[in-house]
């Protein structure tokens, strides 16, 4: 799947945009909700405008486990079980709705990257975040 190359060109971006993962995260999950109005059902309790504490909160927590995930590529069904669990069981989240984060998320690393978001790189995110949204959705199998 991912080069080993591969795998240390994520972990290092993704090191490297933590500091701003509530921007990256936050924009990720607005264009998730423009793009696909049917996701924002899931957050039909709480305040998911532009800005809100919530929608920071949650794009980082995600941000955040995006990143770890990334740096020990090898681990992902170990470090995302919890994560798995909650969002089958708990919240009952449709799996194809992880694929249509993982496009977001592309769409918004190549704007907020620029220039620094080769083609490389991107084929490389491609490949992690189709693992990632794999991975959260194994327990519904």
């Amino acid at each position: 799947m991912l080069s080993k190359k591969e795998k240390e060109l994520l972990a290092e971006v993704w090191d490297r945009l933590t500091p701003v993962a509530e921007d990256i995260g936050a924009d990720a999950l607005l264009r998730m909700f423009a793009s696909y109005p049917g996701t924002k059902t899931y957050f039909s309790h709480i305040d998911i405008s532009p800005g809100s504490p919530y929608l920071t909160s949650h794009g980082r927590k995600i941000v955040l486990a995006i990143a770890e995930g990334a740096q020990d590529i090898s681990q992902l069904m170990v470090s995302l079980e919890p994560l798995q669990t909650y969002h089958a069981y708990v919240l009952r989240i449709d799996p194809t709705k992880f694929k249509l984060f993982s496009h977001c998320m592309l769409v918004t690393l190549a704007i907020h990257m620029g220039d620094s978001f080769t083609p490389v790189l991107h084929a490389a995110m491609d490949k992690f975040l189709s693992a990632f949204a794999a991975v959260l959705a194994e327990k519904y199998r």
